[in-house]
This record gives structure tokens, C-alpha cells and sequence, in this order.
């Protein structure tokens, strides 16, 4: 199969049927095989119903429905855990990305080797002041952190290599940043494609300003994770060595004071600055603490994957013999 088509949904009964005539248009056009799956986010129009009807009627169609709305990650989570395509292409249900653009897509992962390709709305026709500007920082603010250099991560048109989208786990809100965690599974090839962008054609927006402050706490986890995720301690342990030699030298500040400077003053415990060094030393050491718990977490996996693997292959190299 070429195509595997992921669109989810929630609440677009008005635009399904005029996309879905207009994506088997252009794959019969060219001479595409494919497969369009729908994944209905728990809508609470009709919008199942009609996903059933243009599956009884083109066997290429399937659906997948969530009984509540769990978000778009987990819909194209399971969009691509389905997908049987060698190409996967992304795009949302409103109508506002073009399939038009499905070909050029194609070519850009078939022949020229891409592994991913991010469409990029160049020219948008949603509210300055409530989209385009608050998406510019966005995209600014995503590539700067991830090192990923593309204009629109959030543009819902992509295509991918089937190896992909099998290989990244897609979950919480971090359909945003599906680049980022391929360039994090090893898969750096990663282009970028001017598409059309087209105005909203029926119903509203199912995304508001939430949307770019919940962006960036993700953005913020991916950075943590990607960064020091396979080495907590250089960042616990960095913070907490530094934390605790503040305390320390606010100890011994104290102690030379009342050693030598000030023998007649006032107890140590009626001064702030041993308070200070109290909590310093403690936080210091509890960020050590968990700096090395994470480590020791981090190499037991290490040491259980490569005993499943050495398992894996006894078991394999027995059945040789």
C-alpha cells in the first residue's frame, strides 16, 4: 500500500464527506493504493455515523472511534499504530489543508529519502492576533529549544516514513512536537514543504489559547527529557553540589564568625544566615539524592533490556541447533 491517510476528528460531520471525495480524487488521479483512517475523538455530532456510511461504501475507508474525547495525540496514536501504508500522511478533517499536496508529499519521502516532511502554512488565513502571532513565537520558542529548524511545527499536514510513526509514542499533547521526538528516535532527515492554507469552511476552531501555554509546558518536558533524560545527574547533581557548597560556605562563614570575630554575639541559630545554609545543604542533597536514584533507575533498564536481548538470542541460537 503507498498512502495510509490519518485524519483525526471531532465534531466535522460538514466537511467529511466533501474531503473524502476530494482525497479518493486525487489518489485515483494518481494512481495511489491507500487507505483512509478516520479517528473520532468522541464527537458528539454525526460524524461517526457518516464515517460508517463512506466506509460501506469505499472499502478503502476505515474508523476508529474513542467513546470520549481523549485528544489529538492519542487519536493519531492510534492512527498510526493501524496505519498499513509505506507513507503516512497526516492532516486535519476542517478542511483547511489541501490533499492536493498529498503527491508532492509522497515524492519527498519516496524518492528523495525524507523521513519526515512538515508542511508549512506560509500564508494563513486564521486571526492574527488570536493564531498567527502567538504560533510565530510558538515555532520560534520550539525550534530554538529543540534544534529543529522548521517554520510550522504545528501545521496538521505531514508525511512520514511508515518506520517512523511505529517508532515514536505519541501521548499528553505532544502531537505539537511529533519532529522533535523523530529526531530524538534517531530519524534526523527531516524536510519542510510550503502547502496551501485554506479558510475554515464550516463549524469553529476546536483549539483555543490553552492550546499554546499547554505547548509550551510539553515543549519545556521534551527538552528536559531529550537533554537529561539518559543522564539525570548531570543536572540533579550539578543543581545539588552547587546548592549544598552555598550552604557549606555559609556554614563555615558562620563558624569562623563565631570562632574568631564575633565570640560574645548572638547564638548561630538567631542569625538568618544559618537558615540559609540549613536548607542549601538539605535541597542540595536531596537534588544529589535524586540525581543518583535516577541513575541507578536509568542503568538497571539498561541492564534488564540487554539481558531480554541476550535471552532473545539463546533462545534463538537453541533453536538453530
Amino acid at each position: 500500500m503507498n498512502l495510509s491517510i490519518v485524519i483525526p476528528l471531532l465534531n466535522e460531520e460538514e466537511s467529511l464527506k466533501e474531503l473524502h471525495d476530494w482525497i479518493v480524487q486525487v489518489m485515483q488521479s494518481n494512481h495511489f493504493s491507500y487507505e483512509i483512517l478516520f479517528i473520532d475523538d468522541g464527537s458528539t455530532d454525526d460524524s461517526w455515523r457518516i464515517i460508517e456510511s463512506l466506509s460501506t461504501h469505499n472499502t478503502n475507508v476505515k474508523g476508529i472511534r474513542f467513546l470520549r474525547n481523549f485528544g489529538k495525540s492519542q487519536a493519531l496514536h492510534a492512527g498510526f499504530a493501524a496505519a498499513n501504508g509505506d507513507v503516512i500522511i497526516t492532516m486535519d478533517a476542517d478542511l483547511q489543508d489541501n490533499p492536493e499536496e498529498i503527491p508532492e508529499l509522497y515524492a519527498m519521502i519516496e524518492t528523495e529519502n525524507f523521513d519526515l516532511v512538515s508542511g508549512w502554512k506560509k500564508k494563513r488565513y486564521d486571526s492574527v492576533i488570536a493564531k498567527n502571532l502567538p504560533s510565530k513565537l510558538f515555532n520560534w520558542a520550539a525550534g530554538k529549544t529543540s534544534g529543529v529548524k522548521l517554520h510550522d511545527f504545528n501545521c496538521g499536514l505531514k508525511a512520514y516514513k511508515k518506520a517512523v510513526v511505529k517508532n515514536i509514542e505519541v501521548s499528553g499533547e505532544m502531537h505539537r512536537y511529533i519532529p522533535v521526538l523523530a529526531k530524538n528516535a534517531g530519524y534526523s532527515n527531516i524536510g519542510e514543504k510550503v502547502v496551501q492554507h485554506q479558510a475554515r469552511k464550516y463549524g469553529n476552531t476546536k483549539f483555543g489559547m490553552s492550546r499554546f501555554i499547554n505547548g509550551f509546558l510539553d515543549l519545556i518536558t521534551i527538552w528536559f527529557v531529550s537533554k537529561f533524560g539518559k543522564r539525570p545527574m548531570h543536572l540533579f547533581g550539578a543543581i545539588g553540589v552547587l546548592m549544598f557548597l552555598i550552604g557549606f560556605g555559609f556554614a563555615a562563614y558562620l563558624g569562623i564568625d563565631k570562632a574568631f570575630i564575633n565570640q560574645t554575639g548572638r547564638l548561630i541559630t538567631d542569625r538568618p544566615q544559618f537558615y540559609i545554609a540549613l536548607t542549601a545543604m538539605l535541597i542540595g542533597s536531596q537534588l544529589f539524592l535524586a540525581g543518583f536514584l535516577g541513575e541507578i533507575i536509568i542503568r538497571s533498564r539498561k541492564n534488564e533490556s540487554r539481558y531480554n536481548i541476550s535471552e532473545m538470542l539463546n533462545q534463538s541460537t537453541q533453536k538453530e541447533e
